[in-house]
C-alpha cells in the first residue's frame, strides 16, 4: 500500500505551551553537555599536574560512558514509570553535585569514580527527552522539535567551549568543576518547578492538547503509568525487528564521531596541531557551529518534505546517509597541515553528524506507544557504547604524534553506519510500528 504523507494539521490558534517546554530540554542539554565537555578542556592541564598517560585519560573519559551505557536500559523503564519531571530534576541535581566533586580530586582511581558517578545520574537524560518531545509534539513537527533540542548540544559545545576555556584559565581545571558544577545544580531545581506532563499542565489550552493528540503524541498521566511493572517480553520486543536493530548500530556509529569531538578534539588541537590554548578553545567551536545548523537543517527540511507528501522513509533517512557520508570528510585533516584546512575538514564531518543525529525520530515512529522510554533507553544504551570504545581506542590508536589512525578509526565507522542504514534498516514505513501489531501476526522486516 502506498505510504501515506503525515497529517498537516494547522497549528494556528492551538497555543505555543509546547514550544516554551521545548526551550526547558534546550537549556537541560545545554547544561549537561557542559558538564560532559568540561572534562575535555581540563584534560591537558589535569593530565599535566597529575601525570596521567594518554592511555589513562582515555580511560578517565571513557569511564563515563560505562556506566552511562549500562543504565540506558533500566533509565528507560523508569522515565516510563516516574516521568521526566522527577527523573530528570533528580538525576540532574545529583550528577552537577559529582561535577562540582570534581574539583578535589587527586588521583586516576578517584577521577574514574567520579566520571562513573556522572554517568549514572545522566544515563536518563536522552529516554527523558525524547520522552518530553513524545508527550509534547506531533508527528509531524517531531523532527524539528528533536532537531531543535539536539541542536542544543553543539551551540552548547560551540558557545560554552572558549567560555570554559577561560574559567580554566582564571579558576584552573578545579574551580571548572566546582563553577559548572553549582550551574547544573540550580538549573535543576528549576526545571522541577516549571515542568509537567501536558495532561497536568495548567498553562496548556484545550486546543493545543487536541493538537497533539491528534497528531500522534502520547498524552498519559503519571497515575497511568505508575500502574506500568517491567516485564523482560517488553525488553525482548526491542530486539524483534531487524529495522531497530539497524538504527541501533547506526546509533553506535553516529555517536562515534561525536565523542571523538567532545573528548579528545581540544587535545588534539593543543597536543597534536600546537595550537594556542585559549585560541584553540575559540577554534573549537567551529565545527561545533557546523554541527548545529546541520541538525537544524536536517530536523526543519526533514519535517518540511513530510508536509509536502514526499515519502517518509525518504524524508527521515535521507539528511542521516547524507550526514554520516559527509563525516567522511574528517580524513582530510590527516593529509595537511594548515591550521584552516584542519578546521575546515572538521568542520564538515561535524557537520554531517549534525545532520544524522536526528535518529531519535525513529524512536518514536517504530516502537510501542506504551513503551517510548523503554526503546530510547536501548537506542541510548548502543549509542552510548561509542562513549566507551571510541575515547579508548583512540588512547591506543594515538601514537606519539600521530593522531591519524584514530581519524581512519573515526571514518571507518561513519562507512558502516551508511551500510547500516542502506542494508538493514532498508525502507521505513512510519504509519504503523510493526512491533504493536495483534500477537500471532508476522513482525515486519
Amino acid at each position: 500500500m502506498a505510504e501515506q504523507p503525515l497529517s498537516t494539521t494547522k497549528v494556528k490558534n492551538t497555543g505555543r505551551v509546547r514550544f516554551l517546554v521545548l526551550g526547558l530540554v534546550f537549556i537541560n542539554i545545554i547544561i549537561n553537555y557542559m558538564d560532559r565537555t568540561n572534562l575535555s578542556v581540563a584534560a591537558t592541564q589535569m593530565a599535566g599536574e597529575l601525570q596521567f598517560t594518554p592511555l589513562q585519560m582515555g580511560l578517565i573519559f571513557s569511564a563515563f560512558g560505562w556506566i552511562y551505557a549500562a543504565l540506558q536500559i533500566p533509565g528507560g523503564f523508569i522515565i516510563d514509570r516516574f516521568g521526566s519531571r522527577i527523573v530528570y530534576g533528580v538525576g540532574l541535581f545529583i550528577w552537577s553535585m559529582i561535577t562540582a566533586l570534581h574539583a578535589i580530586a587527586n588521583s586516576f582511581g578517584g577521577l574514574v569514580g567520579l566520571r562513573l558517578g556522572v554517568g549514572a545520574f545522566e544515563a536518563p537524560v536522552m529516554p527523558s527527552n525524547n520522552r518530553v518531545i513524545s508527550s509534547w509534539f506531533p508527528e509531524n513537527e517531531r523532527a524539528s522539535a528533536i532537531g531543535i533540542y539536539s541542536s542544543a548540544q553543539f551551540v552548547g559545545l560551540a558557545c560554552m567551549t572558549p567560555l570554559l576555556f577561560h574559567v580554566q584559565e582564571l579558576y584552573g581545571w578545579r574551580g571548572l568543576f566546582l563553577i559548572t558544577g553549582i550551574v547544573g545544580m540550580v538549573w535543576a531545581v528549576v526545571w522541577y518547578c516549571l515542568y509537567r506532563e501536558p495532561l497536568e499542565h495548567k498553562g496548556v489550552s484545550q486546543a493545543e492538547l487536541d493538537h497533539i493528540r491528534q497528531g500522534g503524541a502520547i498524552l498519559e498521566s503519571r497515575q497511568e503509568a505508575a500502574k506500568r511493572k517491567f516485564a523482560w517480553s517488553d525488553l525482548a520486543l526491542m530486539f524483534r525487528s531487524r529495522k531497530l536493530i539497524g538504527i541501533y548500530f547506526g546509533q553506535f556509529t553516529i555517536s562515534a564521531t561525536f565523542w571523538f569531538f567532545l573528548t579528545w578534539f581540544p587535545t588534539y588541537l593543543v597536543q597534536y596541531r600546537h595550537m594556542d590554548f585559549i585560541k584553540s578553545g575559540y577554534i573549537a567551536s567551529v565545527p561545533y557551529l557546523a554541527a548545529f545548523f546541520g541538525v537544524l537543517l536536517a530536523g526543519f527540511v526533514s519535517d518540511r518534505l513530510i508536509k509536502r507528501g514526499v515519502s517518509a522513509s525518504f524524508a527521515r533517512k535521507a539528511p542521516v546517509i547524507l550526514g554520516m557520508s559527509l563525516t567522511l570528510f574528517i580524513l582530510g585533516a590527516n593529509y595537511t597541515d594548515s591550521p584552516t584546512l584542519i578546521i575546515l575538514f572538521m568542520s564538515i564531518a561535524f557537520f554531517g553528524n549534525g545532520l544524522a543525529t536526528i535518529t531519535w525520530v525513529f524512536v518514536t515512529a517504530l516502537a510501542p506507544r506504551h513503551l517510548i522510554g523503554l526503546a530510547g533507553g536501548v537506542f541510548n544504551f548502543t549509542g552510548a557504547l561509542s562513549s566507551i570504545v571510541v575515547p579508548i581506542a583512540i588512547g591506543a590508536l594515538i601514537d606519539g604524534h600521530n593522531f591519524a589512525p584514530a581519524l581512519a578509526f573515526i571514518a571507518i565507522l561513519a562507512g558502516l553506519g551508511i551500510c547500516s542504514y542502506l542494508f538493514v534498516v532498508g525502507r521505513i514505513d512510519l504509519d504503523t510500528p510493526p512491533e504493536v501489531k495483534p500477537q500471532g501476526s508476522r513482525v515486519a522486516r
